[in-house]
């Protein structure tokens, strides 16, 4: 046995004594100098043969040749994804092998996760202290304490979730902190309602994530800083699911008085959003003057506002028993479930003082009709499956949703929902990347008793939204998507034009991964959204922050767009977070049900 020189993972090198190498060395000499006269004499051979041929045939020869390596080459480079599940009840997507293409390189402030494993133990270690709840009511306290249940030990993704968000509130605390968004490559903010947005929004976050320092300088701000005395429009929908939520939340996860106070002063001005002639609300409302309005661009409500708002008024109702909120809020779901109905769907558009749907409205998932179809089934769920109609009307949306706007891609036959344009009501073959909030709510929809094939949707469409991001260079998802549901030249599934081509830190197919890894314990939900957070890291993350891009089809020219949205820190985060949580009892969503902004709700008998 001859020593060991070198060992690398994949082969042994052996040192040989100097004779037996010079003899090796002589016999390799000689071997490769005899084939080297063999290889040239034989070309030499061929080049007559060659030569001798006729020109016209030799021009004929040339052109099959290199028409077969083109062939080749374009089959290599060109060969299309391997084909999801073909119909509703075939294959099911978890059984087919999603693998994307490699990313690059990671970059330095992205740890493998081994370390971060080793910075998990290593932080629970130091903060081995018993924690103790807060007192209702404790001013000034600073002890922060996770719910019953929440675990103290963070896996290795976990970690790198943590990271991001402390990287992303430093950036807001150094160059926008009280204001609503931080503009991380300018180094400034951005005021839209002038509520602290990023703030509020992140506050649940914080505390889930157990970032004690983080959370008690949020506290801080909002107890001798946030004002709702202001005299300015606010849109009462986003005010509602981002600050009012927030609040709310934030009060049933630590149970301190002042979060419930500050959402009773908002809820009171809020409120007057309702004082509309059908009892539709208005999109405005001064938060100073307490008087509603309707918005600038035109005279009517979008309908997933205005049927945005039940979760948040019901709590602040079932906290203060005060009815008013919860009675204001619920007139509107009866109000529009007494309204025509297209197999369940709705219409985009509604006038909030005559109760009625703009006639011509278009029908879609996306954006100002999505969150009408969600809050269908989380209020039955909040009130206790107490609310039939509720139920119902969610039951046959669902069927809508199946007659008029399912469909399939040419050629892997991917499940995508369009829209009903305007007065035609000609199906659209594109879907926001807002619809992907959907393959979540079916899901949930099924572990409370809906029709199982509302999972075989669920499973098939989060295929399809996973899809949307990791063809992409960047690995992130499109604003908009249109589908081929024809052959196409490129014979691809979908693609994205220049202008829908951004990418707002959105959270919606992220938060359909936790519904799914939540109720199926089914880990490639996990790794699919570990994927989906090295993209955000990679062409996302800068300085001082994560931007907005504004071009996901570039791995080279992304296109900043300078702004960090509140719900990546209030959703995206938290759901990646919730996402790799390993034991998921916490936030069993049989004792919370999440608002449209990610904030946390008890769930009530009634």
């Amino acid at each position: 046995m001859f020593p060991v020189v070198e060992e690398r993972r994949d082969y042994i090198t052996l040192a040989l004594p100097p004779l037996q190498q010079q003899q090796q060395q002589q016999q390799k000499t000689t071997t490769t100098t005899s084939s080297s006269s063999s290889l040239l004499t034989t070309i030499r051979s061929w080049r007559r043969r060659w030569k001798q041929l006729p020109r016209l045939l030799r021009v004929v020869l040339g052109m099959v040749v290199t028409a077969a390596v083109v062939g080749l080459i374009y089959l290599t480079t060109h060969t299309p994804p391997s084909e999801p599940p073909s119909h509703l009840n075939a294959l099911s997507p978890m059984e087919n092998n999603l693998t994307p293409p490699p990313l690059p390189p990671l970059p330095p402030h992205l740890p493998g996760e081994r370390e971060k494993e080793t910075q998990a133990e290593e932080s629970l270690r130091r903060d081995d202290h018993k924690h103790q709840p807060l007192l209702s009511g404790q001013e000034g306290a600073d002890q922060i304490v996770p719910p019953p249940g929440l675990p103290q030990k963070r896996s290795g993704r976990q970690e790198a979730v943590v990271a991001a968000m402390k990287h992303a509130w430093k950036g807001y605390k150094t160059y926008a902190w009280g204001h609503d968004h931080l503009k991380p490559v300018s180094r400034s903010r951005n005021d839209w309602l002038r509520l602290g947005l990023t703030l509020v929004d992140a506050l649940d976050t914080l505390w889930i994530m157990d970032l004690k320092e983080e959370f008690s300088e949020a506290r801080e701000w909002i107890s001798t800083q946030l004002n709702f005395n202001l005299n300015q429009d606010v849109n009462l929908f986003e005010t509602t699911i981002r600050v009012l939520g927030g609040l709310l939340s934030t009060y049933h996860l630590t149970k301190e008085q002042l979060f419930l106070d500050k959402a009773v002063d908002l809820g009171d001005r809020l409120v007057a959003g309702f004082n509309s002639g059908s009892g539709v609300p208005f999109a405005d409302v001064n938060l100073y003057s307490r008087r509603a309005s309707k918005p600038r661009w035109g005279p009517d409500s979008s309908t997933s506002e205005v049927t945005t708002l039940q979760l948040e008024f019901r709590d602040l109702s079932r906290v203060t028993g005060k009815p008013i909120y919860e009675e204001k809020a619920s007139f509107v779901s009866e109000h529009i479930h007494k309204l025509p109905k297209t197999d369940g769907l709705v219409p985009i558009f509604i006038n909030a003082q005559t109760g009625q749907w703009r006639s011509h409205s278009t029908i879609t998932l996306g954006a100002r009709g999505d969150s009408y179809y969600e809050y269908l089934l989380k209020q039955w769920i909040q009130t206790g499956r107490t609310l039939d109609y509720l139920r119902d009307d969610y039951n046959q949306s669902v069927t809508g949703m199946e007659k008029h706007l399912a469909s399939h891609t040419h050629p892997s036959r991917l499940l995508f929902f369009g829209e009903l344009h305007g007065s035609t009501k000609n199906f659209v073959n594109k879907m926001d990347e807002l619809t992907c909030y959907l393959p979540g709510t079916l899901a949930l929809g099924t572990h409370y008793g809906m029709p199982k094939h509302h999972m075989d949707l669920a499973q098939q469409l989060m295929y399809t939204c996973v899809q949307t991001w990791l063809r992409q260079p960047t690995h992130l998802a499109p604003e908009i998507t249109y589908f081929n549901i024809q052959p196409s030249p490129n014979n691809e599934d979908f693609y994205v034009k220049a202008n829908d081509a951004h990418y707002l830190l959105r959270p919606e197919t992220i938060e359909s991964l936790w519904y799914l890894y939540h109720l199926t314990g089914n880990t490639t939900y996990q790794d699919w959204g570990w994927q989906l957070f090295q993209g955000i890291e990679r062409y996302c993350r800068v300085d001082n922050g994560y931007t907005s891009i504004g071009n996901v089809r570039s791995a080279t020219d992304t296109k900043q767009k300078d702004k960090m949205e509140s719900f990546f820190l209030g959703e995206t985060l938290k759901y990646l977070y919730l996402l790799f949580m390993e034991d998921q009892s916490a936030f069993s969503v049989d004792k919370w049900v999440f608002n449209t902004e990610a904030h946390p709700l008890p769930i009530y008998n009634n």
